[in-house]
């Protein structure tokens, strides 16, 4: 574990990176490939809700959402691969709620991605409130044999928040999936957003010591956007909420994070991507996915600082 002020190998600017996971554990690059395997949603099929989430339209972040008709799974696949490269893959099941079927309907989709020689695991989209035993059998039976991690919504550790934005389960029901996943074989990564309605910093640094109390394996990033065809869009247009609107001012919070976070967490994002400009109403930045992690790094260098820097120390 890092302590403040303790000499560690980690330098300042250092925050572990999915690529550097994949190095290690696979000793080359692994490309994810975005899959929609045509689910729905929970919170919007009208079992939990029907508005879905305030800030969520799917087609802003998942390429192949809603097109018209799905494209079978394997042909998303060869869709999506690096064409003058050989390279393996993750099938990314990214779309919606990707637990949210039986396992008899869920398998052969997993299976037709996992029929490609160079898929080397899964990582699955879904819900906490949309896991059951049976599924997590299932996907443990594929851990055994290959790569596998599953991605639950969390959002934030706050149940005011999660009301706030519709979110339609409570932190507990993070916790309860979490628990029940580990052990298993099967890798866990959380999402959060920073800068959600009404939430301070000290809420979203809570939120971090949340993920390291659940012992979470990786953690993706986001940052507030506002998004076209989403009930935010009408409280931005109102002045009822804001937003981060320019990229210094997020990664000051996201280096906060990163510093109360433990170093053993995988960080498989660090911003939010809109897949398509076109819907995305606030904020625009210049910045590239690529830049960000670049001034994250000089802000972690700045500041003397690291992943996990903070992490022994109580909020």
């Amino acid at each position: 574990m890092i302590m403040t002020g303790q000499t560690n190998k980690f330098q300042p600017g250092w925050y572990y990176r999915l690529s550097t996971f994949f190095r290690a554990r696979f000793g080359e690059p692994i490309y994810k490939i975005p899959i929609d395997a045509g689910f729905t949603c929970p919170n919007r099929d009208g079992t939990v809700g029907t508005e879905g989430c305030s800030y969520c339209y799917n087609p802003s972040f998942s390429p192949f959402t809603r097109t018209g008709t799905i494209i079978p799974v394997s042909g998303q696949i060869e869709r999506g691969r690096k064409k003058k490269m050989q390279a393996r893959y993750l099938a990314y099941f990214q779309s919606y709620t990707n637990t949210y079927a039986p396992p008899e309907q869920l398998k052969p989709l997993y299976d037709e991605a996992l029929a490609d020689r160079e898929v080397i695991g899964l990582s699955i989209a879904t819900r906490p409130d949309c896991i059951s035993e049976e599924i997590l059998a299932m996907l443990e039976s594929y851990a055994h044999r290959c790569h596998i991690w599953v991605e639950y919504g969390l959002q934030s550790a706050h149940d005011s928040t999660l009301f706030r934005i519709n979110r339609g389960h409570d932190s507990a029901a993070f916790s309860d999936a979490v628990k029940r996943t580990r052990n298993r074989k099967i890798l866990i990564c959380a999402h959060i957003i920073l800068g959600l309605p009404g939430e301070t910093p000290e809420m979203m640094l809570e939120t971090v010591q949340f993920l390291n109390d659940a012992g979470v394996d990786g953690v993706k990033f986001h940052h507030l956007q506002v998004i076209k065809n989403t009930p935010l869009a009408g409280q931005y247009a109102r002045n009822e909420i804001s937003v981060y609107e320019k990229a210094e001012d997020y990664i000051s919070i996201l280096c906060d994070c990163l510093e109360w976070l433990s170093a053993d967490i995988v960080i498989h994002r660090l911003a939010s991507q809109a897949a398509s400009q076109d819907l995305l109403i606030a904020p625009h930045w210049p910045e590239s996915a690529g830049q960000i992690a670049s001034l994250t790094e000089s802000e972690l260098s700045r500041r003397g600082t690291c992943q996990g820097f903070n992490y022994n120390y109580n909020l």
